[in-house]
Formats: C-alpha cells, structure tokens, sequence
C-alpha cells in the first residue's frame, strides 16, 4: 500500500473506520477505471474482483497496525483472532455485481463488533461506517455515535406503517422458486408501498437510516453484509430485528412499526 493511505493508531474508532472505509472504497474505485476482470464464487450475480480482495488486504494491514489486538472477519476471507474481545467485520466492496457492472451503487463497509462467534446471526454491534464512493457519502454511527452523513446527523427512518413506505429488500432468483422463502418474502413485499432492489445492502440501509429508503428486509444476511448498517440503522434512532421462518432467518430495519410488521407478515407464512 502507498503510504499515503496509512493511518494514525491514534484516531479513535469512529475516525478509524471512516477512514478504512474511505481509503478502501477509493482504492476499490480506482481500480475498477483501470480494468477488472471477476471470478465468479456461488452463482453469476455473486463475484468477487481484484479490487475486493486489494481493499480488503488494505483495511486489514491498517488494523494491523492500528488495532493489533483486535479480531478482523473479512467476506473475502480475513479472519484474525481477538485477544481484545473486539472483532472487525469488513464488506470490501457491497455490491459487487453493481460495481463490476459499472454501477454508482457500492459501498465499502465496516463494522466493529464485542465477542461473537463468525456463524452467529445478529450479534450486538458497536459501530459501523459505510462509504459509497462515487456519490462521496460517508455514514458512520452505532451505540453511542450518532449516525451522520458527511458529518451532518441523520434524522432517522420515519415511525410509520409500511403500507407508506418504499421499501428495499433483495431475493435472488434460485430462492424465488423456493416456495420456502419466496411466499414469506411475498406477504412482507406486497404490504409495503413500493418496493426497491438496487444491489447492494449496505448502501440500502445507511438510506434507511437517513429516511430515504423506508424500510429494509432480506434474508440469510452474513454479519459483513448486516452488521455495518445495522450499526447506523440503530444510531439514527431506528430498529432492527430478526426472525427465523422455514429455516431462513430474514432481517428487518426501519422504524419500529414497519419492522414489526415485516417481521410479522414473513412469520405468517411458517410452513410446519
């Protein structure tokens, strides 16, 4: 890594992530405009590039130094263990589909967690910073951070029913011939308003977070694609949840009342 993009030990957490994320995305981007080519990992839509696995080599090399006692879990494989009690999760690039496509919408995300096991599904988490790069947008916040963007903090998802809301949520194709998954996904999509699948988590749930997007539902989330906006999601005054139908856990954030009834329309179509 050049040394310009080595940072202080000394910033202090929120600083720290908003940085790895910034540095990471930026290097992901500039990348992307000099060439990439992509290796395909479970299906055609979920890839990984050059560039995922360079930004997060860069986020752990910088932990390394900045944060040797703590954990790292990686998407691309990072794993380092804690001897803090702290661990970081990094989503290198979310959204790669999009980002290998040419798309504006991706992210680097990054969120900082206590003790959890990797296989755990909704663990508490501390912080989380998400960057999108080509927008130039940068949400940080978690427990005792309020989330921002830009610096500038965020008004949180509004508390209405979500028959009112535009909502973001993702199902691939193979789990849309599943009726397992497919019908309880159904009875959630069509209480909302509008409906949103645009690519990349992350980025849907920092919009969540500034209000923009209503509410959010996908389901067998890992913790690189669910922790950092779960983080912000929470420091901007909203609520996240989790429930187990057929086999599947689906994961829900917004305000109160459109979680509760995302989760309640996906438990309804529980099959024995």
């Amino acid at each position: 890594m050049t040394h310009d993009l080595a940072l202080d030990p000394s910033l202090d957490d929120a600083a720290l992530a908003a940085a790895l994320v910034r540095n990471a995305g930026g290097l992901a981007l500039r990348m992307r405009r000099e060439g990439l080519s992509a290796e395909r990992k479970t299906s055609v839509s979920d890839i990984v590039t050059a560039a995922d696995k360079a930004a997060e080599a860069y986020v752990v090399a910088q932990l390394g130094r900045c944060r040797p006692d703590d954990g790292v879990f990686g998407e691309e494989g990072a794993s380092v263990p804690s001897t803090s009690g702290r661990t970081w999760v990094i989503d290198p690039v979310d959204g790669t589909y999009n980002f290998f496509s040419g798309s504006r919408y991706w992210c680097s995300a990054i969120a900082l967690r206590g003790e959890a096991s990797t296989s755990e599904t909704d663990p508490e988490v501390q912080l989380g910073a998400i960057y999108q790069p080509q927008e130039d947008k940068l949400w940080v916040g978690g427990d005792g951070t309020p989330s921002t963007l830009n610096g500038e903090p965020l008004a949180g998802p509004d508390d209405a029913r979500l028959g009112l809301l535009g909502t973001a949520t993702s199902i691939q194709p193979k789990w849309l011939e599943q009726p397992l998954s497919a019908m309880p996904w159904h009875n959630a999509a069509v209480k909302a308003a509008s409906i949103r699948i645009l690519g990349s988590g992350s980025c849907d749930l920092a919009r969540v977070a500034e209000g923009e997007i209503g509410a959010w539902f996908q389901h067998s989330c890992p913790q690189w694609d669910w922790l950092p906006g779960k983080a912000i999601v929470r420091g901007a005054g909203g609520t996240t949840g989790t429930v187990v139908v057929n086999g599947l856990t689906w994961f829900a954030a917004g305000g109160t009342t459109a979680v509760g009834e995302i989760l309640d329309a996906l438990a309804e179509v529980q099959f024995a």
